[in-house]
């Protein structure tokens, strides 16, 4: 083992010797083997780019990978039986949706339904059309309209409310764009705090709407305040609201919960088990079925994999194309190179230098040419990505936190050297089989 790594040692320390020896036909191997080195980097560092972008989306409408969601009906005190068990533990957290219209009474929003502002009567209702109402037993039915029935356009917004009950960006990250969430800490207010998705801040800042908050079933139309907006991927007008301070002005019907709406979208951490057990024998002890309470584990990450990795494949096959024309480059210098240092290895051999050490030293050559670019082509890569952010990362938020893939400069160093180690195998046999007797020719 120790002649071995001295020879090892030696063959380096003589390939450096000789690259320093011969910058020009270095840099020509660099120059021809440095656009496939960069491609297999660039495919690999756009692949896990893609791939963290894509999660980071899914993550903010399905939730982190691993996050348990169940879905509570809202059957009898479940809803009340859930948010009393919830609060205020860790690993929990649940949200209920309601449609909210913002600004003057007896109007038509200006996007009904909640429909995006590009396309406002994309959700709206006309004459022969249905909407969905539901009664106090939370059956729904749609229910045709007649031109009597819809109200004259006003200044007024519809907005897809979500009552939240704990801190939901723990599950799905939502950016923050400017003011600040929810404070969950102290005493509900009377004046709901809302924060706005990006849609629904774009269409307030459009249009100006009386602040008055109206939705089904509330004793009086609330004056919300507007805290915060934050990105949620969501191209729906969509606003965020604490349950309590919403409960406030939604007194409990028929023995149902004040919050009971469709139902509660309930998510939990998997550090959170205990709280789920107990979630799950509270509520089927109070006579929720337990086929009805059904956990779904999100995964993203396994089939955002699966849409990108036959992509990531095809592109990296073609930057294996452009990769064989750099190692054909160091091959030609290789050959060219032991051509003219004939004289030079059969003097090596002539005082016992072994075939081994021969074949290692053009080797080591070529291996640290492959590494050398490997490591230009990673620079600019990096450099080019963090411009990249630096340039567009105000107008896509998405890329703030883009840092360069460790996958993509293992996939260069490995290229570089897979490069180095074909390129330089026929100069390295060429270079030991040369004979001793050479060197009386010279």
């Amino acid at each position: 083992m120790i002649r071995l790594s001295g020879r090892f040692r030696s063959a380096l320390i003589i390939g450096g010797q000789g690259i320093r020896a011969r910058k020009t036909r270095t840099f020509l191997s660099m120059v021809s083997l440095f656009l496939g080195v960069l491609a297999v980097v660039a495919v690999q560092g756009a692949a896990e780019t893609a791939k963290t972008l894509r999660l980071a989306d899914l993550e903010l409408h399905a939730g982190k990978d691993g996050t348990r969601q169940m879905y509570i009906p809202p059957f009898g005190d479940a809803i009340d039986t859930t948010i009393a068990t919830i609060s205020g533990r860790p690993g929990a957290a649940a949200m209920v949706g309601y449609q909210a219209i913002i600004g003057e009474p007896k109007v038509t929003p200006i996007n009904p339904g909640g429909a995006p502002f590009d396309n406002p009567g994309g959700y709206g209702y006309g004459p022969g059309q249905y909407e969905v109402q539901c009664d106090a037993s939370g059956i729904c039915r749609p229910v045709p309209l007649s031109p009597a029935d819809i109200a004259p356009k006003g200044q007024a917004i519809e907005v897809q409310l979500y009552a939240m009950v704990g801190d939901v960006r723990q599950f799905r990250p939502y950016r923050p764009v400017s003011g600040s969430w929810l404070d969950l800490t102290g005493p509900p207010s009377y004046s709901p705090r809302l924060v706005l998705n990006k849609e629904a801040a774009r269409g307030f800042s459009q249009n100006q709407v009386p602040a008055e908050m109206r939705l089904e079933g509330v004793t009086a139309n609330p004056t919300p305040r507007i805290v915060g907006v934050v990105d949620d991927g969501n191209s729906q007008p969509t606003a965020y609201v604490r349950a309590d301070e919403l409960r406030n002005w939604m007194p409990p019907q028929s023995g149902r919960s004040a919050l009971g709406g469709m139902g509660l979208q309930l998510m939990f951490s998997p550090s959170a088990g205990d709280t789920e057990r107990l979630l799950i024998r509270k509520l089927t002890g109070a006579g929720i079925p337990a086929d009805a309470l059904h956990v779904e584990v999100v995964n993203a990450r396994e089939s955002i994999e699966q849409e990108l990795s036959i992509i990531r494949w095809i592109f990296l096959g073609m930057a294996a194309l452009v990769l064989l024309i750099g190692v054909a480059g160091i091959l030609n210098v290789g050959l060219a190179t032991v051509g003219e240092r004939v004289e030079e290895f059969a003097l090596r051999r002539a005082v016992g230098t072994p075939r081994s050490l021969l074949a290692g030293i053009v080797l080591a050559e070529t291996l640290l040419t492959g590494l050398l670019t490997a490591a230009a082509a990673i620079g600019l890569s990096a450099l080019v990505l963090d411009l990249t952010v630096r340039i567009l990362g105000s107008r896509v938020p998405q890329l703030t936190d883009i840092t360069f893939p460790w996958q993509a400069g293992v996939a260069g160093v490995i290229a570089g050297l897979v490069a180095g180690l074909l390129g330089g195998s026929i100069p390295a046999l060429r270079a030991a089989r040369i004979p001793i007797a050479t060197v009386m020719r010279a």
